[in-house]
């Protein structure tokens, strides 16, 4: 039984994508990062969101990871 090897595509582009399709989830993921850093780097003290040291309890080693202080 013989097989037949198919040749590559010459000449492929790459699909191109629309700023206006990417810009919501762009939007998105940063206000989402935002977010994340605040909790990360600053939930305690002053700024606190949420009363009591929770929030800091649970991201206490991430906290040292990215070199913020917290005591």
């Amino acid at each position: 039984m013989a097989q037949t090897i198919a040749s590559p595509a010459t000449g492929a582009t790459p699909a191109t994508l629309p700023l206006k399709a990417l810009a919501p989830w762009a939007l998105f993921v940063g206000v989402l990062a935002l977010v994340l850093l605040y909790f990360i780097g600053a939930e305690q003290g002053a700024t606190s969101v949420f009363s009591g040291t929770n929030v800091h309890e649970w991201v206490h080693d991430g906290r040292h990871l990215l070199g913020f202080p917290c005591h």
